[in-house]
């Protein structure tokens, strides 16, 4: 997806990465990211919440015009549930037979390949 939107923006179209992954989206250098803390699958909204899930795409929309600095993110303030242990939750049921077997992320890109690298560092 940032590999993506940089490749528009740098043909002159604008664009949004909405996004609920963190280090994932911003490995990539997208140009603007409206960010929310919510589980996987659940970027724009929880389900039937009509109300915030609107306000989450104007919220991104309106990103289009504000964010003007390159690879600037916008974290809404929206939360999942009252406490985040929907997060170790989430982590515990994910993967093969209920335990997710994925190394812990960190902070540093990781790329399958150097030409990965490449072309999300952009050198």
């Amino acid at each position: 997806m940032s590999l993506i939107a940089r490749h528009l923006e740098a043909q002159g179209i604008v664009t949004m990465c909405m996004a609920s992954a963190m280090d994932i989206v911003c490995a990539g250098r997208p140009p603007r990211v409206t960010f929310v803390d919510y589980p996987l699958g659940h970027t724009v909204g929880k389900p039937l919440d009509r109300v915030g899930q609107l306000d989450i795409v104007r919220r991104g929309l309106l990103g289009l015009a504000s964010m003007t600095r390159a690879e600037q993110v916008e974290i809404l303030p929206y939360r999942w549930a009252e406490t985040d242990d929907w997060k170790a939750e989430e982590w515990r049921k994910g993967g093969a037979g209920g335990k997710d077997e994925r190394k812990p992320r960190d902070t540093s890109p990781q790329y399958q390949t150097e030409q990965d690298r490449i072309f999300a560092e952009g050198s």
